[in-house]
């Protein structure tokens, strides 16, 4: 973490902290939509394969949402889901090497994201996205998704029709909810008053207990053929959550497990990307 983050980290804390002591519930909300708020990043002017997409646009929620396309006559079709404080573009090298296996390749920015409109997003309103994209660009033969959009993506297929000819990858995907709220409340050192209102508010706003948005909950749903890699130290998605679905031993779930490529840089390693690539 560069030292300008720390520092603003260490401000939000301490914000906290006061408006804890005199206004929990207060507290419980702003905090509620601190963690449905992305930074926005920086867009690059685009790499050669960004370049060579075609630009498309879909309203969902009356924002307008920016995304891209890749051989759109290609016999097979792929959706590709980014996480939290990501961007389609992040995954544009994935685009030419799916156009070589013969996939028309999709990937929008997530309300909030990217070029997308918005400021907030949470877990419902992704899984709408993601259903008015199939809607209008699908149907997909497969998919694949990385951290909060791996979450988004197993809630969808728990919706929309499919069977065990789809295919899945699910890179570091934030298996449970309830492990990113206490992710993100031990981040801003909430106490523990607090820490139980978000999780009240977090039901109140989706009208579901946080729980039930689970991937392992969601897996027994899912006919698909799953592909699942995760690194033994995520920190940000935890490892713990994800083997407790490999616990499970689903007959349509394969797991591959790395070390040392934490949350991130585990879908840009090559031979992370050649065994998706195998996969797909």
């Amino acid at each position: 973490m560069k030292l300008s983050q720390k520092i603003a980290l260490a401000f939000v804390r301490l914000q906290f902290r006061v408006i804890s002591f005199a206004a929990p519930r207060k507290a419980a909300q702003k905090a509620f939509a601190l963690f449905c708020t992305p930074r926005k990043k920086k867009q690059s002017t685009g790499s050669s394969i960004i370049k060579k997409a075609e630009q498309l646009t879909i309203t969902v929620n009356d924002y307008r949402l920016h995304g891209y396309r890749w051989n759109a006559q290609g016999k097979k079709k792929i959706l590709i889901a980014h996480g939290f404080e990501s961007a389609a573009t992040n995954f544009d090298i994935y685009a030419d090497r799916l156009v070589q296996k013969e996939y028309e390749v999709v990937a929008f920015d997530a309300q909030a994201h990217g070029k997308s409109e918005g400021k907030t997003i949470t877990l419902p309103e992704y899984v709408q996205t993601l259903s008015a994209i199939c809607r209008q660009f699908g149907p997909f033969d497969a998919f694949m998704a990385h951290s909060f959009g791996g979450l988004a993506l197993a809630h969808l297929l728990e919706q929309l029709p499919h069977s065990s000819n789809n295919k899945v990858v699910l890179i570091a995907p934030a298996t449970e909810t309830v492990s990113a709220i206490d992710h993100f409340a031990h981040l801003l050192r909430l106490n523990k008053k607090i820490k139980t209102l978000l999780g009240q508010i977090t039901e109140q706003k989706g009208g579901i207990n946080p729980q039930y948005y689970s991937i392992r909950r969601a897996m027994n749903n899912i006919k698909a053929k799953v592909l699942w890699l995760h690194d033994e130290e995520d920190d940000i998605t935890p490892f713990a959550d994800a083997q407790k679905v490999q616990n499970d031993q689903h007959n349509h779930l394969q797991f591959v497990v790395t070390r040392g490529l934490g949350h991130r840089k585990i879908y840009r390693d090559r031979a992370v990307m050649d065994h998706i690539l195998d996969f797909l």
